[in-house]
């Protein structure tokens, strides 16, 4: 399997930036695999990842990763959605990141921001509450609490999907990244 950061930073096969830390890559790439390929069944459908997949690269504005996420979700059971995913991510780009930090020191970096809200009649109720919780922690990540957890438990999420989706959205924000960061050190090669 291609590795997906290689890929995403648009690096060849044969590229040496990431050779001092082969642990690493490999630990990205299963991590990838075990996100989006190797689902067990009875977890978060592949199909409502890869919807949250193309929602996150979306709200980073991250050409490759949109580009890769897209044409994977078109081949899935999900693919109907990829126009209420691309009027998601229309509404939900914004800079960050945003919110507030508990009454203290860090009191004076608190930022208010944009409030995301999914369409549930063009996503459906679960995939909507995924959509508030991804771009709460890609731009609100101080005000990730509890009030989340239950606004994606009456929405249907379970304690195991709703693990999945917070470890699902930190990898792609860390996978676009690394992908982003590559492309730059390539370029100055």
């Amino acid at each position: 399997m291609t590795d997906v950061i290689d890929m995403l930073a648009g690096l060849p096969s044969d590229a040496d930036l990431r050779a001092a830390r082969p642990t690493a890559r490999e630990s990205a790439q299963k991590s990838h695999e075990a996100l989006f390929v190797t689902v067990r069944d009875g977890l978060m459908p592949v199909g409502e990842r890869l919807a949250v997949a193309c929602f996150v690269a979306g709200l980073h504005g991250d050409a490759p990763a949109m580009e890769m996420y897209a044409g994977l979700l078109a081949e899935s059971d999900a693919a109907g959605l990829s126009d209420a995913i691309a009027a998601a991510v229309k509404a939900g780009r914004t800079e960050g990141p945003y919110g507030a930090f508990p009454e203290g020191p860090l009191s004076v970096e608190d930022t208010p921001g944009m409030t995301f809200t999914a369409d549930a009649d063009a996503l459906g109720a679960r995939l909507a509450a995924a959509f508030d919780h991804a771009h709460l922690l890609v731009f609100h990540p101080r005000d990730a609490g509890r009030d989340a957890i239950v606004a994606l438990t009456e929405a249907g999420w379970n304690a195991t999907d709703i693990v999945t989706l917070s470890q699902l959205i930190s990898f792609l924000s860390f996978q676009i990244r690394a992908g982003a960061g590559l492309r730059v050190l390539a370029a100055t090669r």
